[in-house]
């Protein structure tokens, strides 16, 4: 059973988020730490209880991101227990958290985040390898099972499946929400579902 998280860790999460909404609404240089602070509803003083500066709420952004990334991989394995089920599920899933969240495509693909910080630079790599990780992880138990191609190299595959994502959700922001990044994902997973099944 989860800790009840305690206030700090809320206001922690609240501060995040708010940074997250705002990159959305205003991209990497409209945020500032009296924008968060005003978004919250707190005075930028108290932000500073939380976070010492803007480079540090960003990478509490990063570890929203993480945790978001990681908890859909662990909800569709508690969802089901077959593989190809688990893949498009986290693929809805993934698709869901771009369109809730416009700011993750532009905080990941930003240069203005990780320029003169290569430590945030690889922390950005992690998220992402660690992620695609899972998403062999996955692949591995089906091509156990027998649902998916042995002779396939999981690691390509996690690579295509990701690619189902970015370039769609950089087409929708670009559209403002005009390209269907659901549609899109759904016909493409079409496509890769029958190259990998056995």
């Amino acid at each position: 059973m989860r800790a009840k998280k305690t206030d700090t860790n809320i206001r922690q999460e609240q501060i995040a988020e708010a940074a997250l909404k705002l990159v959305a609404a205003d991209g990497m240089k409209g945020l500032s730490v009296a924008k968060i602070a005003r978004h919250v509803g707190v005075v930028p003083s108290a932000l500073y209880r939380h976070y010492k500066n803007k480079d540090a709420v960003l990478n509490a952004v990063l570890d929203l991101i993480q945790n978001r990334l990681m908890g859909n991989i662990q909800s569709v394995q508690h969802e089901t227990n077959d593989p190809l089920k688990q893949l498009y599920k986290l693929l809805m899933k993934h698709i869901k958290l771009i369109r809730e969240n416009q700011g993750i495509p532009r905080i990941v693909f930003s240069e203005d985040v990780y320029s003169g910080h290569q430590g945030r630079k690889k922390q950005i790599y992690a998220i992402i390898s660690g992620y695609l990780g899972k998403i062999e992880d996955i692949v591995s138990e089906g091509q156990k099972s027998g649902a998916i191609r042995k002779e396939l190299d999981p690691k390509s595959i996690a690579l295509i499946f990701f690619g189902l994502v970015h370039p769609s959700a950089i087409l929708w922001h670009l559209s403002s929400g005009e390209f269907d990044i659901t549609k899109e994902a759904r016909k493409n997973w079409a496509i890769i579902e029958k190259a990998i099944i056995r």
